[in-house]
């Protein structure tokens, strides 16, 4: 691990975990691309062609936030997800690539006729 954080907030609507870390990057990472990039099994797959486009989570909110020894957290949300346990260096890497993994998500889900909305 190369990335260690000083500070993870949950903020006060639950939409968005505002991240630090020791080098001074921070990042504020939307809940919903904490949820549509969860690092679990069922979202990810085991190899990146079964990767899952997880439609309808513009307003998903984080519920819980649980450590998991001293590399990461578990992210509960209020979809009843919380099987994704991020490690501090994929909270850097969705701070540092959030944007274009927003991107290519909001392509996947117009490509599949699907909606960030619920519906």
């Amino acid at each position: 691990m190369s990335h260690w954080p000083t500070e993870l907030r949950l903020s006060r609507d639950r939409r968005t975990l505002h991240v630090a870390f020791e080098d001074g990057a921070s990042f504020a990472l939307p809940a919903e691309l904490l949820r549509v990039e969860s690092p679990s099994a069922e979202v990810q797959g085991h190899h990146p062609s079964q990767k899952t486009i997880v439609p309808g989570k513009a307003a998903v909110e984080i519920l819980t936030v649980e450590p998991v020894g001293h590399y990461a957290v578990r992210l509960g949300f209020d979809d009843m997800h919380e099987t994704g346990i991020y490690a501090w260096d994929y909270l850097r890497e969705l701070g540092e690539q959030g944007e274009e993994k927003m991107r290519a998500y909001v392509a996947a889900l117009a490509e599949k006729g699907l909606s960030r909305d619920r519906r």
